[in-house]
C-alpha cells in the first residue's frame, strides 16, 4: 500500500512521534493506522500515547440542568475559529441546543447528534433543530456543527453538572444513594460536585475495571510486552512486568482507583466511603460524562500535507 503523506500527517498528529518514524510505522503496518499507533508505542516512539484525546477543534462545551433538578446534559458544538466561539450569538445558540437536548433528546450519549436536529425546535416547533442550525450559520457566517450530546436523569438520585475553561470541559455525573434522605445532605451535594472537578481534571476511562472493555484491555496488554521485549526485559519477568503494569494504567483509568484530585492520600473509592458515612447511608457513582472540547477532531491545516510531502523528499 502506498503511504501517503497526508497519513503520515495525521498519525504524527495523533502520537507526536517523529514524521520519519510515523512514515516507518505506516509501512511496516502496511497503512494501518491503529496498529501504527501502536506499533509506535511499542516502540516507544510516541511522544504523547493520549493526545488524540486532547487534540482541539473550535466551539464550545455546555452544560445544562433543569430547573427542577431531574435532567442534565453536556452537549458540544463546533465552529470553524475561535473568534466565533467566543460571539455571543454563537454562546446563545449553544445554549438553546443544551435546553433542545433536555427537553428533546433521549438519554444517553449521541455522537453525531442527528436524531435531535430532527426535532422541533423549542422556540419555533413550525420548524426543527436542523432548520434553526442552517439561520444560525446564515446570521453568524460560519459553518456550525451540532456533534454531540448526552443526557441524564435522576432516579432516587442526584444529577450534578460542571463546566470547565469557559466550554472547554463539561462534565455529567449521576450519583445514588440507598436513603432517599442522603440526597439532600450538603456533604452529598459536595461530593458530587468535587468528584466532578476530578473527573474534568483526570479524565477517567470508567467507573471501575468491570466497565473497561476486554478489548481494550488486551490491546493495552498487548503494547506493554510488545515494548517490554523491545526494552530488552527478561523473557521469564516479562509476564510479572506486566502484570504490575496493567494493575497501574486500571488505576490511572478507573475514577473509583484513581487518587482524588483535592486529597491525593484517598482514591475516589476511599472518599466516596468516607461520605457514605457521614450522610449515613451507601451511595454510588452510577455514571458520568465528560465532553472535551474537540477530542479525537483534528484542526484544520492548510498545506500541512504538502509541507509534510515536501521534508520527506528523499528519505
Amino acid at each position: 500500500m502506498s503511504i501517503t503523506a497526508t497519513m503520515v500527517k495525521e498519525l504524527r498528529e495523533k502520537t507526536s512521534a517523529g514524521m520519519l518514524d510515523c512514515k516507518r510505522a505506516l509501512e511496516e503496518t502496511k497503512g494501518d493506522f491503529e496498529a501504527a499507533v501502536d506499533w509506535l508505542r511499542k516502540k516507544g516512539l510516541s511522544a504523547a500515547a493520549k493526545k488524540a484525546d486532547r487534540l482541539a477543534s473550535e466551539g464550545l462545551v455546555q452544560v445544562y440542568k433543569s430547573t427542577d433538578g431531574k435532567v442534565a446534559v453536556a452537549v458540544e458544538v463546533n465552529s470553524e475559529t475561535d473568534f466565533v466561539a467566543r460571539n455571543d450569538g454563537f454562546k446563545k445558540f449553544v445554549g438553546e441546543v443544551a435546553q433542545q437536548a433536555a427537553t428533546k433528546g433521549n438519554l444517553g450519549i449521541h455522537e453525531p447528534a442527528t436524531e435531535l436536529l430532527d426535532t422541533p425546535y423549542i422556540h419555533n416547533s413550525s420548524i426543527n433543530l436542523a432548520e434553526h442550525l442552517k439561520q444560525a450559520i446564515a446570521t453568524i457566517g460560519e459553518n456550525l456543527v451540532v456533534r454531540r450530546y448526552a443526557k441524564l436523569t435522576a432516579d432516587r438520585s442526584l444529577v450534578h453538572t460542571y463546566l470547565h475553561g469557559e466550554g472547554k470541559i463539561g462534565v455529567l455525573i449521576d450519583v445514588g444513594a440507598e436513603q432517599e434522605a442522603a440526597l439532600s445532605h450538603e456533604a452529598f451535594k459536595t461530593f458530587a460536585n468535587d468528584v466532578c472537578l476530578h473527573i474534568a481534571a483526570m479524565n477517567p476511562m470508567a467507573i471501575s475495571d468491570a466497565e473497561i472493555p476486554a478489548d481494550a484491555k488486551a490491546r493495552e496488554r498487548d503494547v506493554l510486552l510488545g515494548k517490554a521485549k523491545e526494552q530488552g526485559k527478561k523473557p521469564e519477568m516479562i509476564e510479572k512486568i506486566v502484570d504490575g503494569q496493567i494493575r497501574k494504567w486500571l488505576a490511572e483509568n478507573c475514577l473509583l482507583d484513581q487518587a482524588f484530585v483535592k486529597n491525593p492520600d484517598l482514591t475516589v473509592a476511599a472518599y466516596q466511603k468516607q461520605i457514605s458515612s457521614t450522610v449515613g447511608s451507601p451511595i454510588v457513582i452510577k455514571k458520568f460524562v465528560r465532553f472535551e472540547l474537540g477530542a479525537g477532531l483534528q484542526k484544520k491545516q492548510e498545506n500541512f500535507a504538502e509541507e509534510v510531502a515536501a521534508q520527506m523528499k528523499g528519505h
